[in-house]
């Protein structure tokens, strides 16, 4: 195994020309975007979630019923298990409503961002943060991998 050359890889340098304002700006949206990336993640979190608390709501409502409250449990049942989260929706429908229309809309301009500025390379700003941040030369602070 021979040691990697020191430095980010091609994919993540600078194209020549491009400022260091323009590098920074880009790695803002880039930023921005993966906070929605994190957001999108909580919703997926959500939606399992709610689908877990309802499937355990139902099997809830089975050991009510068993225990004697036949009552209780079905009006519970009708009022709440399968019930929308919000107007029309299950989660899944809020899931998707989300990807199709927000999430891709900046995904596909932040991508459009990184092309029209930086060839489409990604996390040009942050290559450029490890190049100043990381001590040169130590172990565990190499640019890349190892080549091998």
């Amino acid at each position: 195994m021979t040691a990697a050359p020191d430095g980010p890889d091609a994919p993540h340098r600078v194209p020549p020309g491009v400022p260091d304002d323009l590098v920074e700006a880009v790695g803002g949206v880039t930023a921005a975007f993966e906070v929605i990336e994190h957001a999108r993640g909580m919703l997926y979190a959500f939606h399992r979630l709610v689908g877990r608390a309802d499937k355990e709501l139902a099997e809830a409502l089975d050991q009510l019923e068993a225990a004697g409250r036949a009552d209780l449990a079905d009006d519970l049942r009708a009022a709440v298990v399968g019930r929308n989260v919000l107007e029309g929706r299950w989660t899944f429908q809020v899931v998707e409503d989300f990807d199709d229309g927000y999430y891709r809309e900046f995904a596909d301009a932040e991508r459009r961002v990184r092309e029209a500025t930086l060839g489409g390379r990604r996390h040009v700003y942050e290559a450029q943060l490890k190049e100043r941040e990381r001590t040169h030369g130590r172990r565990g602070h190499e640019a890349r991998p190892d080549e091998g």
